[in-house]
């Protein structure tokens, strides 16, 4: 053996066994985390609680509020470093009464809808209002007709999700415009409402709300959701009586915005406090449902991520902070709010990490940063594939982080299985039993593992 060798040897050995050492470590902690998250089903029992004892949580409301001293409180017990709240104002928006829409028709008779409004949508005061409609599938059709074909009717948007998509939210992309957008397009030629099919891959008698947005130019009009079952029904009695009118009936109503909160619990760093690792899901929900994969389920996996900390005894370099955000579904605020307030303090964000893809089983990570960073992150997958997570992929986050990514932070989404998951999304149907005890456990797991190594090697 020359020389050159002998020493090459010298120096690479010895480093090859650090590394080897290290990989080791990391996962013996990482396998107690999923020790911890699988033995113990505190988060399961908290998701419970916050689904069947306060239930659906739209900003703004009484129950949104229950629940943000809910987590407070629950936080507190996990005995982090810092609780606090982060004030943020909010819009008020009240479904009010149960909706109705009906067909009516000189052919076939009557039929009622399983319909409910869309997110700050106005009411349509107490008479309702009865009106023809006009079925499209784009914004495009709305031109083509033109005002004097529209004005004074009900337009019925009705593009389905396109369900050869293999990802569930590219299908979910492709159809929820003519949801946020519809009653404002439809506005500008004088329609009296709209009606858009639920955006879902799902057929069944579920409505799926969620928001829409009006235009300050235009008159706001009321705009409702209807089941895909019931969309498929009206556009079929379309077909064979163009003349049928529906009959709408909501009384929701926009009201004065409120002060509400972020929760935020931390556990300060050892040896950089001033960097900061946050990761959480968002607190508020839809009101139809429990919220629970939407984001119950997300929220619930970030705050675990503190509780197994804490019950390992893992004491981080950097702050880890946990934060359950407020008014996701509606405008954001929430986001706007802790990206303002970072910024205030000089805050470094060294990863931003959300959960809001449901709680179904893990599969990864969606990682939005520079190559190294994104490179980095998947030299560690190989420590996540005993636990089966496969996906460390360049993609998107989420909302509540995307606003830290102006401050240079890399940000990265967690990622589940989408099968199933609009199925419940933004419905009645979105409840905890629909949520699994191991995979929820599982994804605070991955989550805490992910946290665990950016806080180790830093990224």
């Amino acid at each position: 053996m020359s020389k050159q060798i002998t020493l090459a040897l010298a120096f690479i050995l010895p480093v090859m066994i650090q590394v080897s050492q290290a990989q080791n470590q990391d996962s013996i902690v990482i396998r107690k985390m999923y020790t911890e998250a699988l033995t113990n089903p505190a988060g399961y029992k908290s998701l419970e609680y916050l689904c069947t004892k306060i239930g659906g949580r739209i900003c703004g409301t009484a129950k949104a509020e229950e629940a943000v001293r809910y987590v407070k409180k629950l936080l507190e017990s996990m005995k982090p470093d810092t609780v606090y709240l982060q004030p943020v104002m909010v819009k008020h928006w009240e479904r009010g009464n149960k909706e109705i829409a009906q067909i009516i028709s000189k052919k076939k008779g009557k039929k009622e809808l399983h319909v409910c409004s869309l997110g700050t949508s106005i009411g349509t005061g107490d008479a309702g209002i009865t009106a023809a409609v006009i079925e499209v599938h784009n914004f495009d059709e709305l031109r083509t007709i033109g005002k004097k074909g529209i004005e004074g009717k009900i337009i019925f948007f009705n593009r389905a999700a396109d369900e050869s998509r293999i990802n569930t939210f590219d299908s979910y992309g492709g159809a929820v415009d003519q949801r946020a957008r519809g009653a404002m397009q439809a506005a500008r030629f004088g329609a009296s409402a709209v009606i858009v099919r639920s955006a879902t891959t799902s057929h069944d008698n579920f409505p799926h709300t969620g928001v829409q947005h009006y235009a300050d130019t235009v008159k706001p009009i009321p705009a409702m959701c209807v089941s895909t079952n019931d969309a498929d029904l009206l556009s079929a009695w379309l077909k064979e009586d163009p003349s049928l009118k529906l009959f709408m009936n909501m009384n929701c109503s926009n009201l004065p915005e409120v002060q509400s909160a972020n929760v935020v619990g931390e556990i300060r760093g050892s040896e950089h406090p001033e960097e900061v690792i946050v990761f959480g899901g968002h607190l508020d929900s839809w009101d139809i449902g429990e919220g629970a994969h939407d984001d119950g389920a997300g929220m619930i996996q970030g705050l675990e991520v503190l509780r197994i900390y804490k019950a390992l005894g893992i004491k981080p370099k950097h702050t880890i902070r946990a934060v359950a955000f407020m008014d996701e579904e509606i405008a954001q605020r929430g986001a706007a709010a802790y990206a303002e307030a970072a910024k205030k303090k000089g805050e470094k964000h060294i990863a931003g990490i959300e959960a809001d893809r449901g709680g179904a089983s893990p599969w990864g990570f969606s990682i939005d940063a520079p190559d190294p960073q994104l490179n980095k992150i998947k030299s560690w997958k190989p420590l996540f594939s005993p636990y089966n997570l496969w996906f460390f992929e360049k993609g998107g986050s989420g909302v509540d982080i995307s606003n830290l990514k102006k401050q240079g932070s890399p940000l990265i989404g967690y990622v589940t299985d989408p099968q199933r998951y609009f199925d419940y999304h933004h419905s009645a149907n979105d409840t905890f039993d629909k949520v699994n005890v191991r995979e929820l456990e599982l994804g605070a797991a991955a989550m805490s593992g992910l946290v665990y190594l950016i806080d180790t090697y830093g990224l």
